[in-house]
């Protein structure tokens, strides 16, 4: 499998040729959702390329972001759910077009103790999104809404590496459990600061963000 050589200095040769021999690769159009709330957790997906965006909703729909997974890296919420065999708690949409390795799950308790690359990869996954799990709980604590706005639009910026963000106001406020005229106002603010640009659909980040 020739996608697997950027994997070779992470993967002992002898997991290589285990993923080789059991994983699929898969393409995903842009906007497509490849997990779903309550979905059985059938593969572990190991990015190629592109970007997954991985959210939590509440009991009235509203949608919380949590993190995204770029390449060479997985989710950490798949790992833990198909590892005590629970149905998805999370919704995993790719954000931009992705190319990754699907990863049967029944591998999983295999190669956790027969390679020690593989375990080392699973743990350092999950302590990093824990990691950002704390940071958007510290935010949702202790910022406010125009600080975690700008920090979400940072941190889309560098997912996409791209200045120029493609959404609307609705689905930032969706993302960030706001409602779309407070986002809209806050954006205002920003531009009459001169740290963005608003266009229909698109907003433009400035360097003095």
């Amino acid at each position: 499998m020739e996608e697997l050589k950027k994997f070779e200095t992470l993967f002992e040769p002898e997991l290589m040729r285990e993923i080789a021999k059991s994983a699929s690769v898969v393409q995903i159009n842009e906007g497509a959702t490849i997990l779903d709330v309550g979905q059985a957790v059938k593969v572990i997906p190991l990015l190629l390329e592109g970007i997954l965006k991985i959210s939590r909703f509440d009991e009235s729909g509203k949608e919380l972001l949590l993190y995204y997974v770029h390449a060479n890296e997985s989710c950490a919420m798949t790992f833990t759910c198909c590892m005590q065999q629970y149905p998805s708690e999370i919704k995993a949409v790719a954000e931009t077009n992705v190319k990754l390795i699907a990863i049967p799950i029944g591998v999983m308790d295999e190669w956790l103790s027969k390679y020690p690359t593989w375990k080392r990869f699973v743990m350092k996954t999950i302590r990093n999104r824990f990691n950002e799990l704390l940071n958007t709980i510290d935010q949702l604590a202790f910022q406010k809404l125009d600080e975690r706005l700008v920090t979400y639009l940072k941190e889309k910026a560098r997912a996409t590496n791209s200045m120029l963000i493609n959404l609307s106001h609705e689905e930032i406020a969706n993302e960030l459990a706001s409602s779309r005229e407070v986002i809209s106002r806050l954006l205002k603010k920003l531009e009459n600061e001169k740290k963005l640009l608003l266009y229909r659909g698109q907003i433009k980040l400035l360097s003095n963000l």
